[in-house]
């Protein structure tokens, strides 16, 4: 269906039969058949993995493209645009049982696991092991069997403090940001999403700094016991959606710059808005729960 006024197709626009969804699809088998091959000591994974990636990142290239083309030619009316806040709904919340798995596998080592370690029960297996989190008590060994090699832990200062004020910052500066299309003021939009990007890659700079620090003089690596492998697991992840919303927001703000969006119909950026306000609340937990406590 088409329409003479823009956005306002009063059916769903359906599309015709593409190959993109296939050949995402082909693309991601790659990617995993090769990244699993190369950790596991086969250097060709690493050209599977490669050829994967490039496959599914210009896959989605066209298609984000397309989509984009057809949104902007007015073919995305009212319901289209429920679809799409329902959709962007849903995957918000698959990414919250995401995260959640991992803060429950945290709770559960520091709650139930690492208590029955150090029990009575096990004191004559393991006479060295101490039922305390992190794992590096004095005289202790880090895990019951001594395998894992010594690590010192990471509080949270300073450098997970400076991340938690980028990362509430760039969320006010989105905010802004979102006020001031609505109000029409593009101009002032983009000043403040390009803020926005750079705080979130100010963000991913120092965590990279801190993993090198981790890394190079704390000994604290993913295999450094349940504390090193939730930790690097759940800062892990966070730090790839940070990366992914900054991306999101990037794009956004290109399109803004060529005109797309109006006060009126703008869910492209909400929606992206959306994923980088979820980022912002992950992170809060994990500055709490992993750095603090």
């Amino acid at each position: 269906m088409s329409s003479t006024t823009h956005g306002t197709t009063p059916y769903y626009f359906v599309p015709g039969p593409s190959s993109y969804p296939v050949s995402a699809a082909i693309g991601l088998f790659f990617v995993i058949l090769g990244a699993a091959q190369w950790i596991n000591g086969h250097a060709w994974g690493a050209w599977s993995l490669l050829a994967g990636m490039v496959i599914w990142l210009a896959t989605l290239f066209v298609w984000f493209r397309a989509a984009i083309g057809e949104s902007e030619s007015g073919q995305y009316g009212h319901k289209v645009d429920l679809s799409f806040r329902w959709s962007m709904s849903w995957f918000i919340f698959s990414e919250v049982m995401f995260f959640g798995a991992f803060f429950t596998a945290l709770w559960w080592a520091r709650t139930h696991a690492l208590p029955a370690l150090g029990s009575l029960d096990n004191a004559l297996l393991w006479p060295d092991f101490k039922a305390v989190w992190p794992s590096v008590a004095p005289g202790a060994t880090a895990s019951p069997a001594g395998i894992v090699e010594p690590f010192q832990t990471v509080g949270p200062f300073w450098l997970p403090t400076i991340n938690t004020a980028l990362l509430l910052s760039s969320g006010v500066t989105l905010t802004i940001a979102h006020h001031a299309l609505r109000a029409g003021h593009r101009a002032q939009t983009i000043r403040f999403m390009w803020l926005t990007v750079l705080l979130g890659l100010i963000f991913l700079g120092v965590q990279g700094y801190e993993y090198h620090h981790l890394y190079t003089e704390l000994n604290l690596k993913l295999s450094s016991g349940t504390y090193g492998s939730t930790f690097f697991m759940l800062t892990g992840f966070h730090g790839l959606h940070v990366f992914i919303g900054m991306l999101m927001l990037l794009f956004i703000t290109l399109r803004l710059r060529k005109g797309h969006f109006t006060p009126e119909r703008h869910f492209g950026f909400e929606g992206a808005a959306w994923y980088w306000h979820f980022v912002d609340v992950v992170w809060l937990g994990l500055y709490l729960l992993v750095y603090w406590l």
